[in-house]
Protein backbone atom coordinates (compact mmCIF):
# COMPACT_ATOMS: atom_id res chain seq x y z
CA UNK A 1 0.00 0.00 0.00
CA UNK A 2 3.00 2.32 -0.11
CA UNK A 3 2.37 5.46 -2.16
CA UNK A 4 5.01 7.63 -0.50
CA UNK A 5 7.10 8.04 -3.63
CA UNK A 6 8.94 11.26 -4.38
CA UNK A 7 6.14 12.49 -6.65
CA UNK A 8 2.86 11.29 -5.10
CA UNK A 9 1.92 14.68 -3.61
CA UNK A 10 3.94 16.98 -5.84
CA UNK A 11 2.41 20.43 -6.10
CA UNK A 12 0.21 20.10 -3.05
CA UNK A 13 0.29 22.42 -0.03
CA UNK A 14 -0.12 20.44 3.17
CA UNK A 15 -0.77 21.53 6.74
CA UNK A 16 -0.30 19.17 9.69
CA UNK A 17 -1.22 20.13 13.26
CA UNK A 18 0.32 18.46 16.27
CA UNK A 19 3.44 17.92 14.18
CA UNK A 20 6.06 18.04 16.92
CA UNK A 21 5.97 14.28 17.56
CA UNK A 22 4.12 11.04 16.96
CA UNK A 23 1.60 10.71 14.16
CA UNK A 24 1.75 14.39 13.22
CA UNK A 25 5.50 14.43 12.81
CA UNK A 26 5.48 11.14 10.89
CA UNK A 27 2.72 12.40 8.59
CA UNK A 28 4.57 15.64 7.89
CA UNK A 29 7.69 13.66 7.01
CA UNK A 30 5.72 11.33 4.74
CA UNK A 31 4.05 14.22 2.92
CA UNK A 32 7.35 16.00 2.39
CA UNK A 33 8.95 12.79 1.09
CA UNK A 34 6.01 12.48 -1.32
CA UNK A 35 6.66 15.93 -2.77
CA UNK A 36 4.27 18.24 -0.90
CA UNK A 37 5.12 21.64 0.52
CA UNK A 38 4.46 21.06 4.21
CA UNK A 39 3.64 23.51 7.00
CA UNK A 40 4.00 21.99 10.46
CA UNK A 41 1.90 23.44 13.27
CA UNK A 42 2.33 22.79 16.97
CA UNK A 43 3.03 24.28 20.38
CA UNK A 44 6.67 23.29 20.96
CA UNK A 45 8.58 25.77 18.83
CA UNK A 46 12.02 24.20 19.25
CA UNK A 47 10.83 20.78 18.17
CA UNK A 48 8.64 22.23 15.43
CA UNK A 49 11.55 24.22 14.02
CA UNK A 50 13.71 21.11 13.99
CA UNK A 51 11.12 19.07 12.11
CA UNK A 52 10.57 21.86 9.59
CA UNK A 53 14.29 22.17 8.97
CA UNK A 54 14.70 18.44 8.49
CA UNK A 55 11.89 18.17 5.94
CA UNK A 56 12.39 21.53 4.24
CA UNK A 57 9.02 22.76 5.48
CA UNK A 58 7.47 25.75 7.24
CA UNK A 59 7.32 25.99 11.03
CA UNK A 60 4.22 27.74 12.38
CA UNK A 61 4.04 27.62 16.20
CA UNK A 62 0.42 27.70 17.34
CA UNK A 63 -1.93 26.44 20.03
CA UNK A 64 -4.97 25.10 18.17
CA UNK A 65 -7.25 25.94 21.11
CA UNK A 66 -6.74 29.64 20.27
CA UNK A 67 -8.99 30.37 17.30
CA UNK A 68 -7.38 33.71 16.45
CA UNK A 69 -3.95 32.10 16.52
CA UNK A 70 -5.11 29.34 14.17
CA UNK A 71 -6.47 31.94 11.74
CA UNK A 72 -3.13 33.77 11.89
CA UNK A 73 -1.32 30.49 11.26
CA UNK A 74 -3.45 29.91 8.16
CA UNK A 75 -2.46 33.36 6.91
CA UNK A 76 1.20 32.51 7.48
CA UNK A 77 0.84 29.32 5.44
CA UNK A 78 -0.81 31.20 2.57
CA UNK A 79 1.90 33.86 2.61
CA UNK A 80 4.61 31.21 2.33
CA UNK A 81 3.06 28.57 0.08
CA UNK A 82 -0.33 29.78 -1.15
CA UNK A 83 -3.69 28.18 -0.30
CA UNK A 84 -3.62 24.75 1.34
CA UNK A 85 -5.30 21.80 -0.34
CA UNK A 86 -4.38 19.16 2.24
CA UNK A 87 -5.07 19.70 5.95
CA UNK A 88 -4.50 17.14 8.68
CA UNK A 89 -6.12 18.07 12.00
CA UNK A 90 -4.03 15.80 14.17
CA UNK A 91 -3.45 17.79 17.37
CA UNK A 92 -4.96 15.98 20.31
CA UNK A 93 -4.55 15.03 23.96
CA UNK A 94 -5.53 11.90 25.88
CA UNK A 95 -5.94 12.44 29.62
CA UNK A 96 -7.72 9.44 31.09
CA UNK A 97 -8.74 8.88 34.70
CA UNK A 98 -11.60 7.43 36.75
CA UNK A 99 -14.67 9.60 36.17
CA UNK A 100 -15.34 10.29 39.85
CA UNK A 101 -11.78 11.44 40.62
CA UNK A 102 -10.56 12.97 37.35
CA UNK A 103 -9.24 16.51 37.36
CA UNK A 104 -11.92 18.43 35.49
CA UNK A 105 -9.23 20.66 33.98
CA UNK A 106 -8.14 17.61 31.98
CA UNK A 107 -11.65 17.29 30.57
CA UNK A 108 -11.58 20.94 29.55
CA UNK A 109 -8.20 20.47 27.88
CA UNK A 110 -9.37 17.45 25.88
CA UNK A 111 -12.54 19.17 24.70
CA UNK A 112 -10.62 22.35 23.80
CA UNK A 113 -7.97 20.49 21.82
CA UNK A 114 -9.70 17.42 20.41
CA UNK A 115 -12.97 19.11 19.45
CA UNK A 116 -12.65 22.91 19.39
CA UNK A 117 -9.08 22.87 18.06
CA UNK A 118 -10.05 20.49 15.29
CA UNK A 119 -13.02 22.71 14.39
CA UNK A 120 -10.88 25.85 14.35
CA UNK A 121 -8.36 24.14 12.08
CA UNK A 122 -10.94 23.03 9.54
CA UNK A 123 -12.65 26.42 9.56
CA UNK A 124 -9.37 28.31 9.04
CA UNK A 125 -8.63 26.39 5.84
CA UNK A 126 -12.14 25.65 4.57
CA UNK A 127 -12.11 28.36 1.90
CA UNK A 128 -8.75 27.13 0.59
CA UNK A 129 -10.00 23.57 0.34
CA UNK A 130 -13.20 24.57 -1.41
CA UNK A 131 -11.23 26.67 -3.90
CA UNK A 132 -8.93 23.75 -4.68
CA UNK A 133 -11.91 21.45 -5.18
CA UNK A 134 -13.73 23.92 -7.43
CA UNK A 135 -10.65 24.02 -9.64
CA UNK A 136 -10.88 20.24 -10.05
CA UNK A 137 -7.95 19.45 -7.80
CA UNK A 138 -7.69 17.10 -4.86
CA UNK A 139 -8.77 18.73 -1.61
CA UNK A 140 -8.53 16.83 1.66
CA UNK A 141 -9.48 17.55 5.24
CA UNK A 142 -8.17 14.73 7.41
CA UNK A 143 -9.32 14.32 11.00
CA UNK A 144 -7.22 12.08 13.23
CA UNK A 145 -9.68 10.41 15.55
CA UNK A 146 -9.38 7.17 17.49
CA UNK A 147 -11.01 3.78 17.80
CA UNK A 148 -12.07 5.20 21.14
CA UNK A 149 -14.77 6.96 19.19
CA UNK A 150 -16.44 3.57 18.67
CA UNK A 151 -15.23 1.31 21.45
CA UNK A 152 -15.58 1.41 25.23
CA UNK A 153 -12.59 1.70 27.56
CA UNK A 154 -12.97 2.19 31.33
CA UNK A 155 -11.47 5.50 32.57
CA UNK A 156 -11.43 6.93 29.02
CA UNK A 157 -15.04 8.16 28.94
CA UNK A 158 -14.34 11.83 28.20
CA UNK A 159 -11.51 11.15 25.77
CA UNK A 160 -13.66 8.62 23.93
CA UNK A 161 -16.53 11.11 23.87
CA UNK A 162 -14.34 13.70 22.16
CA UNK A 163 -13.32 11.16 19.53
CA UNK A 164 -16.94 10.10 19.01
CA UNK A 165 -17.65 13.77 18.34
CA UNK A 166 -14.85 13.79 15.75
CA UNK A 167 -16.29 10.71 14.05
CA UNK A 168 -19.79 12.14 13.69
CA UNK A 169 -18.54 15.60 12.79
CA UNK A 170 -16.56 14.02 9.96
CA UNK A 171 -19.61 12.19 8.64
CA UNK A 172 -21.67 15.37 8.67
CA UNK A 173 -18.94 17.42 7.00
CA UNK A 174 -18.70 14.79 4.26
CA UNK A 175 -22.39 15.35 3.56
CA UNK A 176 -21.83 19.11 3.42
CA UNK A 177 -18.44 19.41 1.70
CA UNK A 178 -18.27 16.20 -0.32
CA UNK A 179 -20.78 17.39 -2.96
CA UNK A 180 -18.48 20.38 -3.45
CA UNK A 181 -15.43 18.22 -3.98
CA UNK A 182 -13.72 18.33 -0.59
CA UNK A 183 -12.83 14.88 0.74
CA UNK A 184 -13.33 14.78 4.50
CA UNK A 185 -11.96 11.69 6.16
CA UNK A 186 -11.45 10.28 9.64
CA UNK A 187 -8.33 8.23 10.40
CA UNK A 188 -8.82 6.24 13.59
CA UNK A 189 -5.73 4.57 15.05
CA UNK A 190 -5.72 2.03 17.82
CA UNK A 191 -2.68 1.43 20.00
CA UNK A 192 0.38 3.20 18.57
CA UNK A 193 3.61 4.03 20.45
CA UNK A 194 3.57 7.84 20.70
CA UNK A 195 3.70 10.50 23.42
CA UNK A 196 -0.11 10.65 23.54
CA UNK A 197 -1.17 10.28 27.14
CA UNK A 198 2.25 10.87 28.67
CA UNK A 199 0.94 13.95 30.47
CA UNK A 200 -2.12 12.42 32.13
CA UNK A 201 -2.26 13.06 35.87
CA UNK A 202 -3.65 9.67 36.90
CA UNK A 203 -0.53 7.57 37.49
CA UNK A 204 -2.22 4.17 37.38
CA UNK A 205 -3.88 4.85 34.04
CA UNK A 206 -0.71 6.35 32.59
CA UNK A 207 1.23 3.23 33.56
CA UNK A 208 -1.51 1.01 32.12
CA UNK A 209 -1.24 2.76 28.75
CA UNK A 210 2.54 2.37 28.73
CA UNK A 211 2.25 -1.35 29.51
CA UNK A 212 -0.51 -1.80 26.91
CA UNK A 213 1.69 -0.34 24.20
CA UNK A 214 4.50 -2.83 24.82
CA UNK A 215 2.15 -5.80 25.21
CA UNK A 216 1.65 -6.23 21.46
CA UNK A 217 3.34 -5.69 18.13
CA UNK A 218 2.00 -2.23 17.37
CA UNK A 219 2.10 -0.29 14.10
CA UNK A 220 4.60 2.57 14.07
CA UNK A 221 3.71 6.23 13.51
CA UNK A 222 5.31 5.84 10.08
CA UNK A 223 2.85 3.03 9.28
CA UNK A 224 -0.07 5.32 10.08
CA UNK A 225 1.51 8.13 8.07
CA UNK A 226 1.88 5.85 5.04
CA UNK A 227 -1.82 4.99 5.26
CA UNK A 228 -2.77 8.66 5.44
CA UNK A 229 -0.53 9.42 2.46
CA UNK A 230 -2.26 6.70 0.49
CA UNK A 231 -5.70 8.03 1.44
CA UNK A 232 -4.96 11.56 0.21
CA UNK A 233 -3.13 10.49 -2.93
CA UNK A 234 -5.98 8.60 -4.60
CA UNK A 235 -7.85 10.23 -7.52
CA UNK A 236 -10.26 13.10 -6.69
CA UNK A 237 -13.26 10.89 -7.51
CA UNK A 238 -12.47 8.61 -4.54
CA UNK A 239 -12.62 9.40 -0.83
CA UNK A 240 -11.15 7.00 1.71
CA UNK A 241 -13.80 8.19 4.13
CA UNK A 242 -13.01 6.22 7.29
CA UNK A 243 -9.77 4.40 7.98
CA UNK A 244 -9.37 2.30 11.14
CA UNK A 245 -5.77 1.28 11.79
CA UNK A 246 -5.08 -1.07 14.70
CA UNK A 247 -2.48 -3.65 15.69
CA UNK A 248 -3.46 -7.05 14.36
CA UNK A 249 -3.56 -8.35 17.95
CA UNK A 250 -6.03 -5.62 18.89
CA UNK A 251 -8.50 -6.98 16.36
Amino acid sequence: MTTSTSTTLTGRVAVVTGATSGLGEATARAFAAAGASVAVLGRRKDRLDAVATEIGGLSVPVDVTDRAAVEAAADAVRAAYGPADLVVANAGVMLAAPFESADVAEWDQMIATNVSGLLYTGRAFAADLLAAASAGNRADLVHVGSIGGHQVFPKFAVYDATKAAVAHLTRNLRAELGPRGVRVKNVEPGVVPTELGDGMLDTATREFVAEWRVSMNTPTPADIADAITYAVAVPPRLNVAELILVPTEQG
